[in-house]
């Protein structure tokens, strides 16, 4: 880690959006390395962890190449920022009803899966455009308000046990949690890198917040 170049490493372990996140990345002015490398990663200062796909698959991925290890001296270490995106903010739990394995345990709580019952015509997956309800100040969200719509891809929502770990919601038949936070721990259940203007202004504060953690 540099205050010359503060960089982003996004994560490629096989389960993400990664040349998105680049794409994005880079249209903010944001120096980004898509990386499965300890050095780049443990020298960076921030870190993307994305995801699609399931629980089990995913999890085994980032433990089969000693990444969980590599990630966890960078967050517990180092105290470099790290957002997990969509199945990448799921890893970061205890557990999932979708799978049997375990999650990295980083914040406390589950992974569930949305309830027929209350979503009565409401589809699984959901999917499209929704927006988040901010019940915390964030650097992340500056710029953003109430009218700030995302866009989601899930089946399965994060269930924080601590309250104070929610940053922000989203409405789907019930509230579930869609930001999380834990120390320099964030998660998003929706892709930043894929929704326009409001992704672009996380990821220009994702840009000012690794900036200033280097000065």
């Amino acid at each position: 880690m540099t205050k010359e170049n503060p960089y982003l490493a996004i994560i490629d372990y096989g389960c993400g959006n990664v040349k998105s996140i680049l794409n994005i990345s880079k249209a903010v002015g944001c120096n980004a390395v898509i990386t499965d490398q300890p050095d780049e990663i443990l020298n960076a200062s921030g870190i993307i962890f994305p995801g699609v796909g399931s629980f089990d698959n995913g999890i085994t991925k980032i433990k089969h190449a000693g990444l969980d290890k590599v990630l966890e001296s960078a967050v517990f270490e180092k105290n470099i920022f790290f957002l997990g995106i969509c199945l990448g903010m799921q890893l970061l739990f205890n557990s999932s009803e979708e799978g049997q394995e375990k999650g990295l345990g980083w914040i406390e709580g589950e992974v569930k899966k949305f309830n027929q019952k209350d979503l009565k015509d409401l589809k699984v997956p959901h999917m499209g455009w929704n927006k988040i309800m901010k019940v915390k100040d964030s650097k992340l969200l500056n710029g953003l308000d109430q009218e700030s719509r995302f866009y989601f891809v899930h089946s399965f929502f994060c269930s924080c046990d601590d309250d104070e770990n929610v940053i922000a919601k989203t409405r789907y038949a019930n509230n579930f949690h869609s930001i999380v936070n834990k120390n320099n721990i964030f998660g998003m259940q929706f892709h930043p890198e894929k929704s326009h203007k409001f992704g672009k202004i996380i990821f220009q504060n994702i840009k000012n917040i690794i900036t200033e953690n280097v000065k």
